[in-house]
């Protein structure tokens, strides 16, 4: 195993066990490319999951810090989960008729949904659900303008592509027109370069005001905001901002919609990312977490917007797999997990630890230039301290692979990593995933004099 005791080489590479590497190669053979980026890198074959464990075909384990980029809420293979919706696959998985298991969620959920917040519908993929709740502010506004924010995240489907706020969609046009981006404040590199949080904000704001006058066609429906960036890097909006934001649409007559896929569910140590600071939205959108892996997601509203037409008329915002029997179980059992055994409070408490920790390994190992977070929704960003910059990709390859061949899984083959562990990570493995972390950031700084 690489230590960071070893006589230094150029590079490093991470070599999968025989039987994953076997099946990676047969699959890849009929596979469309575009898998994820640690799909592709790590050429893991999994057998099993177990808590915060995932076990590949050689027999190999990993602590994983990824969850599934956050879907894996409750870890996995998580008894009462697998009880639950072993049972419903039993008796029936398909159809949009009215069983047990939702009516107890959607009654479960409204009891913990911003106030005001009282209707749900339920959909497959987190576009599917952006784009609905973008079809339900058209609806009850009867305009037709949407404004998204830079380096944010809402899915890959023509409706909601504009809105993405990054180069991914180069190449992908032309867009749908009547679709906005404005900055989004990042509390650690506003885009205007002010200092002060409260100024940062302000700037965003009055920005966001003069796009809509100069830009926009009057005929502004919704705001969408994800209020912790995930895709960005786990990004924490300037104080202050998302209050403006909510005064703003109210003073314009747009909605709000806050995209929760990842922040909610007690990801960022309270049950949606929107009540850091207690604004309460028109619209959320859920997903990842929501179904603990279940491929699942819904919108959110007030009984009074949900009444608008024709998102309102029958047929009018369902979908074929949305809320089936199956889903449903999932949904149930993972809420009454995470409400059971105090997942939020756990997300909140472990996330503190494991944020202390980082900040600790900050000041030892010059590969980490800022480490930020809420609750177990944490991001890392890593440099290379000869430069102050950004560490270059190749780089950041090693790292990632230093880390599996020590058995932790991570996404740090970026340079803005991401932490997203399961809601039900204990204080040890918080400690080992971090010292596993340490020895291979010294490791790659060993190997390229990066001390």
């Amino acid at each position: 195993m690489p230590d960071s005791t070893r006589a230094p080489s150029k590079t490093f590479h991470y070599v999968p066990g025989p039987k994953s590497k076997a099946l990676c190669e047969e699959e890849s053979r009929y596979i469309a490319p575009g898998l994820q980026t640690i799909a592709l890198y790590s050429q893991i074959a999994l057998e099993s999951g177990h808590g915060r464990h995932l076990r590949d075909l050689d027999g190999k384990e990993y602590l994983d810090f990824v969850a599934g980029i956050g879907v894996a809420s409750l870890g996995y293979s998580h008894p009462e989960y697998v009880r639950i919706v072993a049972e419903q696959l039993q008796k029936i998985s398909v159809g949009s008729f009215t069983t047990p298991h939702r009516a107890h969620f959607v009654k479960s959920l409204a009891t913990v949904t911003p106030q005001g917040l009282d209707r749900i519908q339920l959909y497959s993929s987190g576009a599917e659900a952006v784009e609905a709740a973008v079809r339900l502010a058209k609806s009850r506004t009867k305009k037709y303008e949407l404004i998204g924010f830079w380096g944010g995240f809402h899915g890959k489907t023509g409706g909601i592509l504009p809105v993405l706020g990054d180069s991914f969609k180069h190449e992908l046009g032309p867009l749908m027109p009547g679709l906005y981006l404005s900055p989004y404040p990042n509390q650690d590199h506003c885009p205007f370069g002010t200092k002060g949080e409260h100024d940062c904000a302000a700037h965003c704001l009055d920005f966001m005001r003069e796009l809509i006058k100069r830009s926009t066609a009057g005929a502004l429906a919704a705001v969408i905001v994800e209020p912790i960036q995930g895709t960005a890097g786990n990004v924490i909006p300037a104080a202050g901002w998302l209050k403006g934001l909510r005064a703003l649409t109210n003073e314009l007559g747009a909605l709000l919609i806050s995209d929760e896929m990842i922040t909610g569910f007690g990801r960022t140590g309270t049950m949606w990312g929107c009540d850091h600071e207690k604004i309460i939205p028109d619209i959320m959108t859920v997903g990842k977490g929501l179904g603990g892996g279940f491929p699942v997601s819904g919108v959110i509203t007030s009984t009074e917007i949900s009444q608008s037409k024709p998102w309102g008329n029958p047929s009018g915002s369902s979908s074929s797999y949305g809320g089936n029997p199956f889903a449903s179980a999932a949904c149930d059992a993972a809420l009454q997990i995470i409400l059971k055994e105090k997942l939020v409070d756990n997300s909140r408490t472990m996330g503190t630890l494991l944020l202390s920790r980082l900040a600790e390994l900050k000041t030892r190992s010059p590969l980490i230039g800022l480490v930020r977070g809420r609750g177990l929704m944490i991001g890392v960003e890593l440099v290379n301290p000869k430069t102050r910059k950004p560490l270059e990709g190749a780089l950041c390859r090693e790292l990632f692979e230093e880390c599996l061949t020590r058995g932790l899984l991570t996404m740090s083959y970026n340079p803005m990593l991401r932490i997203n562990p399961p809601l039900t990570i204990t204080k040890d493995e918080v400690e080992h995933g971090v010292a596993v972390f340490a020895e291979a950031l010294g490791a790659l700084a060993g190997r390229h004099d990066l001390a």
